[in-house]
């Protein structure tokens, strides 16, 4: 086959495939294009409201430190102080045993096994 022996079809379906490849590239960068105008937008919405709940978590935290620890509270941290110094049952010996044992389930599935 050389170019001679091409046809117009031939030339017509290439030309409308290298059509619909840039024509989906030029619809991807425009949407690309829209999401970045989106996301500097949102983006000055989004700290406005992440510094407005830090303000508020500040607030609270305040409240609460100004109020002393609940019960509650006092019982979750003595907890896990005595659990970290008193953490003794969980010592390993760091040797790893390895045994080779035969077992038959290859020969169920293949039984030329």
């Amino acid at each position: 086959m050389n170019i001679l022996s091409v046809t117009a079809e031939t030339w017509e379906l290439a030309g409308i495939s290298v059509g619909v490849v840039f024509t989906i590239l030029i619809a991807l960068v425009a949407v690309l294009g829209i999401f970045t105008v989106v996301a500097k937008k949102t983006k000055a919405t989004t700290a406005a409201v992440t510094n407005n709940i830090v303000s508020n978590i500040q607030a609270s935290q305040q409240a609460k430190a100004v109020s002393g620890a609940s019960e509650q509270d006092k019982a979750a941290i003595a907890t896990a102080v005595y659990l970290y110094f008193h953490d003794d049952h969980d010592h390993e010996s760091g040797v790893l045993t390895i045994n080779n044992t035969q077992s038959n389930w290859g020969k169920v599935l293949n039984p030329r096994l």
